[in-house]
């Protein structure tokens, strides 16, 4: 089996920082693309950053040069780094990757953790 585990998740003020980290452990033969979502209450889930193996990064528009998505292969770990916080940033936000066990890629999410950026 394989477990993505979220953390770093909290209370913050507006124009604040936080960083999540995502680590992937179980019978991982290889980690492909992951990625970042977060959901609002009564919203659907949304891509918020994304990043592939190679090191290529994608962002939705409204995280653009305040988020930035990184990875360390060595430890199967996504980060996100989010500066200039803003109230609607305010989600459960969900680490996804799409990591091979055996001879096929699936996705696993985690179980999210929540950001709350509030005066």
């Amino acid at each position: 089996q394989v477990q993505l585990v979220e953390s770093g998740g909290g209370l913050v003020q507006p124009g604040g920082s936080l960083r999540l980290s995502c680590a992937a452990s179980g019978r991982i033969v290889d980690v492909g693309p992951m990625g970042w979502y977060r959901q609002a209450p009564g919203t659907q889930r949304e891509l918020v950053a994304r990043i592939t193996s190679g090191g290529s990064t994608q962002y939705a528009d409204f995280v653009k040069g305040r988020f930035t998505i990184s990875r360390d292969n060595a430890k199967n770990t996504v980060y996100l780094q989010m500066n200039s916080l803003k109230l609607v940033d305010t989600a459960v936000y969900y680490c996804k990757g799409q990591i091979k066990t055996g001879n096929s890629y699936f996705d696993y999410w985690g179980q999210g953790t929540q950001v709350t950026v509030s005066s």
